[in-house]
């Protein structure tokens, strides 16, 4: 009984903290948030997002003042029009969730924002090429770090969960 009762503990630990560990959160843009780039930098969102490696349930928060977040159609984001949204938001702290693989198109909906390279495209990874993506990158210290993304919050919480473990094994072995 008593180690079915740890197998249990074990494996529900195990998930949870998977769990934990497999959604992540990204300000776009980093620091700057989403801001109308410098004329020079029209293709800075797109940069961004290809430093990244997004998978589904993975959230994107955009940070922004006196302007907007749309999901598009590719067409729509090629013309940086769209009379109607996938998804439109002008709250100036927008979370979006990625939840399914494949391409997502994000533009500005203040009027010449997008022309000036406030537009952006995500792509997000099938489960199975997450894997594969990781394993090809290098292993520099900014890099690993945008591969395992393990923030304060998830490590206190990981941290948690090991001392109930480490009580349980203590009193019920």
């Amino acid at each position: 009984m008593k180690n079915t009762t740890t197998i249990l503990i074990i494996t529900f630990v195990f998930f949870t903290i998977f769990k934990l560990q497999s959604a992540h959160e990204f300000k776009v843009g980093g620091d700057e948030g989403w801001v109308i780039p410098t004329s020079n930098d029209t293709d800075h969102y797109d940069e961004w997002a290809t430093r990244n490696r997004f998978s589904i349930n993975d959230t994107l928060r955009f940070e922004y003042k006196k302007d907007s977040v749309l999901v598009v159609t590719k067409e729509e984001h090629e013309k940086c029009k769209s009379t109607h949204p996938l998804f439109f938001a002008d709250n100036g702290d927008t979370t979006f969730e990625l939840n399914r693989s494949g391409f997502f198109y994000f533009i500005s909906g203040s009027s010449g924002h997008c022309e000036r390279g406030l537009k952006m495209i995500i792509k997000v990874l099938e489960a199975e090429n997450v894997a594969a993506q990781t394993a090809n990158q290098t292993s520099s210290k900014s890099e690993a770090a945008s591969i395992l993304k393990v923030d304060s919050d998830t490590l206190s919480q990981t941290l948690m969960i090991v001392g109930i473990i480490a009580m349980f094994t203590v009193f019920f072995m």
